[in-house]
This record gives C-alpha cells, sequence and structure tokens, in this order.
C-alpha cells in the first residue's frame, strides 16, 4: 500500500510539473516574475528574469520583444541610477527597434536615454534624445496627454542638478489644461517644484506647491501620492521648526501608511482565497471524471490536498497574527513618538521662555545704563569744552574713553539680543560690492598705520558691480574681521580677498577671506572665539582689552545671511577666517548717488528755540547745557501731557522729544501734537531697547532719532538738518 500511494504522488507531481513547464518558459512568464519582484523592490531577482526573458527571445528570433525586453531592462537599471549600464540597454533597444516597425516603446527609449544623460549632467546630449523622442511621437501621431515624457525629463534635470530649468519643465506641465490623464501628473509636478523651492529656501512658495500637490492628488484619489506629499510637508514644517504642524502632519501620514498596509494584507487574504477556490474546483473535476478504480487514491490525493490547505491555512493564521501583533507594537511605538513629541515641544517651549527672560533682562539692563551713561558722556564732553586744567586733561580724557568703552559694549549686547530674538530683518537692495570694500578699506588705513601694519585688498574683477543683497550686515561683517585683524597684528600683514566663487543668470556666490600674521589662537580655543564674552584667554583680554562680542555678532550674523564662517589658526603665524554668501544679480545699472557729507555751523544754530521734553534731572542739565553752548534758547518740560498743552499755543523751532515719559510716552504725544502741527521738526531722544526701533519711532510722526548716550557731532549735526 505504501508503494502504491507513493507512485501516485509522484505521478501527480510529475503531471503537475509538465502542465507548470508549458507556462515557465516564455516572455509573459519571466515578465509577470520580474514586474512581482520589482513590487517587492527585490531588483537584482528582477534583472534576472528580464535576463532569462531576453535570452528566450534571443533564441527564439522575436526581435520586438527583446527590444521592448532590453528597454526594461534598461529603466530598472535607471531606476536603481546605475546610468551606465542603463544607456547601454537603451542603446541597444533603439538599434533592436530599428529592425521592427516603430512603437511607443522606441519613443521612450529615447526619452529616457535623453533622461540618464541629464541626470548625468550631459544635458546637450539629452537634448537631442529628446527631440529623437519627440520626432517620433509626431510621426506616429501620438500624443502625450499625461505628460509622462516632460515630467521624466524634468525629474532628470532634478537629478542633474539642474534646478531652475527643472522647475521651469514642471511649471509648463501644471500650465497644461486638466484632462483625467495629467490629474496624477500634475500632481507629482506639484510636488517635486514643492522640494525645489524647499531646496532653495523658498518657504512661501514651496508651501504653496504642497497645497495644490494635496489638491490634485484628492482628484485622483491616490493615497500613495498622497502618503509622500503630506510627509514632504511635515519635513518642511520640521526645517522651519514648526514642530507642532510637523508632527501633525506626520501624524496622518502614518494614518495613511497604515490604511494602505491594511488594503494590502486585505487583497492578500482575498487572493489567496481564490487560489484555494480554484484548487478545489480543480479537485472536484477530477472527481467526477474518475472511474470507480481510481476512487480511493482520488480520495487520499484530496485528504493530501485538504492537509495542505490546512498547513497553507495554519502558516496564513501565523502570519495575520505576526501582522497583528507588528500592528500593536508600532501603534504602541506611535503612542511613545506621540509623548515624546510633547515632551519635546515643552521642552521647546521652556527653552524659548528661558531665551526670551534672558534678551529681556539683557535689554533692559543695556536700556537702563544709557541714562547714566548719557550723563557720564554728556558732563565729560562738557567738561573738556570748558578749557580744563593740564591735570585735569588726562583724567578727562580716560574718562571719555571709558564712557565710549561702555556704549560700544551695550550696543554689541543690544545687537546679540536682536539677532537672538529674530528683531533683524535681512534687507534687499542693490549696492556695488567692490566700492564697499574700497570704502571699509580707507575708513580703517588710520588703524593699520598706527600698528604699522600693511593692509592689501583683493577683489575679483569677475565679480558682478550691482548685487542685491544686506550690504549694512556685510559691512557689519568685514569691519569687525578687519577691526579684529589689525587689532591683534602688529609689524605684520593683513590681507582681504574676495573672489567670485560659482556664477549663475541671476545669481552669484563671492567667496571671503580674512588673512592676518597677527598672534594666532590656539587649537582648543578655535570654536569658543565665537561664543559670547570669549577672547581665547585672559592674558588677550589684559593686553588687547575689547567686549569679547565681535566675532558673535559675525557669526550670527552670517548665518542669517546664509553662510557659514570658518577659521584656521596657528599661535605665532596668524589666523584665517573664510565665508560664502549668496547674492541675486541686478541686472539694472546701479544708479551713481553722490553722497557728500554735510557739515553743520554754529551760525546754523544761533537763536533757535527748543522745546526739549525730558523727565531726567541730570540729562536735563547735560542737554540745556550742550544748547545754549551754540547759543540755542532751550525750555524745559518734563511730561508729556503739560508739552502737547504749551506746543497748543507756543511755536518752537524743534521739540526734543524723549520716548520714556511719566504719563503718556513721547510716541503718544507726538501724534497728539501731529493733529494740530504738522511742520514743527520733533526729534526723539532714546535709549534704544530691544523693542524700539527707528522706523517705528518715524512712524508716530518723528522726524529722526538721536540715541542715548549722545555723540556731541552727531547730537549738533542732527538738529542742524532742520535749521537750512
Amino acid at each position: 500500500m505504501k508503494y502504491r500511494i507513493l507512485i501516485l504522488v509522484c505521478f501527480l507531481n510529475s503531471f503537475l510539473y509538465s502542465q507548470t513547464k508549458k507556462n515557465t518558459d516564455s516572455v509573459s512568464y519571466y515578465n509577470k516574475l520580474a514586474n512581482s519582484n520589482l513590487d517587492k523592490k527585490k531588483y537584482n531577482q528582477a534583472v534576472f528574469f528580464t535576463k532569462k526573458s531576453i535570452d528566450f527571445c534571443q533564441t527564439n528570433n522575436k526581435t520586438e520583444n527583446l527590444a521592448n525586453q532590453t528597454f526594461k531592462l534598461g529603466k530598472i537599471y535607471y531606476n536603481q541610477q546605475k546610468y551606465d549600464a542603463a544607456l547601454k540597454n537603451f542603446h541597444k533597444s533603439v538599434s533592436l527597434f530599428d529592425k521592427v516597425k516603430p512603437t511607443c516603446t522606441k519613443i521612450l527609449a529615447l526619452h529616457y536615454i535623453g533622461a540618464t544623460n541629464t541626470a548625468q549632467g550631459n544635458f546637450e546630449i539629452g537634448n537631442i534624445y529628446y527631440k529623437k523622442a519627440d520626432s517620433l511621437l509626431k510621426q506616429l501621431k501620438l500624443v502625450d496627454h499625461a505628460e509622462i515624457l516632460d515630467y521624466q525629463k524634468a525629474t532628470a534635470l532634478k537629478i542633474g542638478k539642474n534646478l531652475p530649468l527643472a522647475a521651469k519643465t514642471f511649471q509648463k506641465i501644471i500650465k497644461k489644461p486638466n484632462n483625467p490623464k495629467i490629474i496624477k501628473t500634475k500632481a507629482d509636478s506639484y510636488y517635486q517644484l514643492g522640494l525645489i523651492e524647499t531646496t532653495l529656501k523658498r518657504n512661501d512658495s514651496a508651501l504653496v506647491y504642497f497645497d495644490n500637490a494635496l489638491d490634485y492628488s484628492a482628484k485622483n484619489n491616490d493615497l500613495f501620492q498622497k502618503s509622500k506629499i503630506i510627509l514632504a510637508i511635515s519635513q518642511y514644517y520640521k526645517k522651519n521648526r514648526n514642530f507642532d504642524l510637523a508632527y501633525s502632519y506626520l501624524d496622518e501620514h502614518y494614518q495613511i501608511e497604515n490604511y494602505i498596509l491594511k488594503l494590502k494584507n486585505a487583497k492578500l487574504d482575498f487572493n489567496e482565497f481564490e487560489k484555494f477556490k480554484k484548487t478545489q474546483s480543480i479537485n472536484n473535476t477530477l472527481k467526477r471524471e474518475s472511474d470507480q478504480k481510481i476512487q480511493l487514491k482520488t480520495y487520499r490525493y484530496s485528504k493530501l490536498v485538504s492537509i495542505l490547505a490546512i498547513a497553507l491555512i495554519s502558516i496564513l493564521s501565523l502570519l495575520s497574527l505576526a501582522l497583528y501583533k507588528n500592528n500593536i507594537i508600532r501603534n504602541q511605538n506611535n503612542l511613545l513618538l506621540r509623548e515624546k513629541n510633547k515632551e519635546l515641544i515643552l521642552a521647546k517651549n521652556k527653552a524659548e521662555k528661558a531665551s526670551k527672560a534672558r534678551s529681556e533682562f539683557l535689554s533692559t539692563v543695556s536700556h537702563e545704563l544709557r541714562t547714566p551713561l548719557n550723563a557720564i558722556n554728556g558732563i565729560t564732553h562738557l567738561l573738556l569744552e570748558d578749557n580744563p586744567k593740564k591735570n585735569q586733561l588726562k583724567y578727562l580724557e580716560s574718562l571719555k574713553f571709558s564712557g565710549n568703552y561702555l556704549t560700544t559694549f551695550i550696543n554689541e549686547i543690544l545687537e546679540i539680543n536682536k539677532i537672538d530674538s529674530t528683531k533683524v530683518e535681512v534687507e534687499y537692495i542693490s549696492f556695488n560690492l567692490k566700492e564697499l570694500l574700497f570704502n571699509i578699506q580707507s575708513s580703517l588705513k588710520e588703524l593699520a598705520t598706527a600698528n604699522k601694519n600693511y593692509f592689501n585688498l583683493e577683489i575679483d574683477e569677475a565679480i558682478p558691480d550691482n548685487l542685491i543683497g544686506d550690504p549694512t550686515k556685510l559691512s557689519q561683517i568685514i569691519l569687525n574681521l578687519i577691526n579684529n585683524a589689525l587689532k591683534f597684528t602688529q609689524n605684520g600683514h593683513v590681507n582681504v580677498i574676495a573672489k567670485l566663487y560659482a556664477i549663475e543668470e541671476e545669481s552669484a556666490t563671492v567667496y571671503f577671506e580674512i588673512v592676518d600674521t597677527g598672534i594666532g589662537i590656539p587649537e582648543d580655543k578655535l570654536q569658543s572665539v565665537f561664543e559670547s564674552f570669549s577672547q581665547g584667554s585672559i592674558e588677550v583680554n589684559r593686553k588687547y582689552g575689547g567686549t569679547g562680542l565681535g566675532l558673535t555678532i559675525v557669526k550670527k550674523l552670517i548665518e542669517l545671511l546664509g553662510g557659514e564662517i570658518k577659521l584656521k589658526s596657528e599661535v605665532g603665524k596668524g589666523s584665517t577666517f573664510t565665508f560664502k554668501l549668496n547674492f541675486n544679480i541686478n541686472k539694472e545699472p546701479l544708479e551713481v548717488v553722490e553722497e557728500t557729507a554735510k557739515l553743520y555751523s554754529d551760525k546754523q544754530l544761533e537763536h533757535k528755540s527748543i522745546l526739549l521734553i525730558e523727565d531726567n534731572k541730570i540729562n536735563q542739565m547735560i542737554t540745556r547745557k550742550m544748547l545754549e553752548n551754540k547759543a540755542i534758547q532751550c525750555q524745559i518740560i518734563d511730561n508729556g501731557e503739560e508739552a502737547v498743552e504749551l506746543l497748543k499755543i507756543n511755536r518752537f523751532d524743534m521739540v526734543l522729544m524723549d520716548v520714556h515719559l511719566p504719563g503718556i510716552n513721547g510716541t503718544t504725544a507726538t501724534k497728539m501734537i501731529r493733529e494740530f502741527d504738522k511742520t514743527t521738526p520733533i526729534i526723539a531722544l532714546t535709549a534704544i531697547s530691544l523693542d524700539e526701533n527707528r522706523d517705528m519711532l518715524l512712524s508716530f510722526g518723528m522726524n529722526d532719532v538721536i540715541t542715548k548716550p549722545f555723540v556731541p557731532d552727531e547730537f549738533y549735526s542732527t538738529i542742524a538738518k532742520f535749521f537750512d
């Protein structure tokens, strides 16, 4: 009996094998296996079965099938970014198509040759094959309604780092009229444009493109596409430090992915059930056709099949259980991730509150220091003008130096606070970089001469004359770096270099290098010198002075402008600071504005009447004395309410308005005065703080701003401007 069962099993196996063999050696069979492995991202297996299909076509002289399968192999290599192997197969496919009637696949092969060359940066060769593909498309009188060819071309340009041309091609697609076939391509094009804009740091337009991609994805009802777009939006918000929205979109992405996974599992179960039903149907047919002699054998075979089916169901049950447990674990991980994200958000909020408190404290301290410092500087100036004795002159000069040092120190603290609290905005105006560098060199020649340094400036002539950027912040960066180089170098060389690093049609990248032969910086201090109040060592601070804030401001400003500063240094040999900045190019000629420094004369100020609104008694005394020294009549009011009432009945040539007053403040008083007096010049006097700026004060109707502590020449010059 055992031998009979063995013979029956061998017979059935040989029967099933002979049935399968009829279908295994064919193009469709290998193609099906290759596609199945591609779906599972098993590229090596897909390549193997595609090559088997190619061998079959060669053996059986199936030229058109051979061309199609060779193209398919090239496409697999292309998707793996194995461009050399891809090109080899695409060219071979085109040569095979030359022997048969041209088809759509030949168009795709030509187009993919163009795309592969484009991805490798060979744009001219790529364009040649794009034109060949378009020509064949017209010859076959076909229309690419879905714009697949242009989308593939744009994607290849993006891979080849030609972002402007890639964006232009994607925009061409989204401008096409809507039709059912182009909806998916438009969604993908908006998605790709969003990625490009994010790379170029054009955040607003990136978000607009992502939103459009979502809209078109909804029309197409493509869950895979929607999941991909939502993940990109989450990464966009994470990059822009909006963690709440980033987490919200990431959570939605995971929900869609879980839903897709459930759909796949349901489809898998259904397919297995269909196979099982088909097997049962075959068995029933065999039972009906068999005679009574083999009924027992058929029964045993059916029993064997049932056992196999039970085993298969058991395996599927175990697989389902594993998937269920995996889903539970994933949900637990998601919950853990949410908790961690909440903790990160709380920590971020705490850090932001602490940073804000620090900034407000430093701002308040620096603001409050300006009022007594104004008294120190003002009294020093008045004493120096009052013909002091020779033995007093030395002390007064030292007092003046100390006051100026403290003013610089407070200004630098306020500058760092503004940068940290994002109060600083980047300007985009036209300027001439070469002229700016020459002006900086001229302003620092005296310091270079004092330390007996050779100060050289090298500017690349290829740098465009008319750039668009923020010249004020660039000047601040370069002035600080050159100032440091000249201060820490004696009897040496300081070299400033500006070179054109890269240029495109609408932008240019400039490389800056500041080299000195000074005292240098120890290797263990190369990072800490960029920290606040750090100068490398106590000895350096004692010998050369300074606040230790200059390099901190430089680093923060360069990062604000989109660059990164690098430092190389060796003790006793000098230091080299380098950074690169990107500027837009203005193709219109830069207007030449001749700025001439306008000096004031004492006659402009004589016999003028000025109303001073100031509540601090010391500042009242100092400002009155400075004005009376120029033969100016000064009347003092210590609050805003009385000043408004006085100006309704009296006329003055000018009003000096302190911003911070008891009762109504200076800005409110100015708004009230402007309701009945539009002409009298009003100049703000302020120890400017983190929340104040010149434009804000001018918006209330003030004509100009004088910052405390006063610099006498600037104080008189500002007043004289309004007495022409």
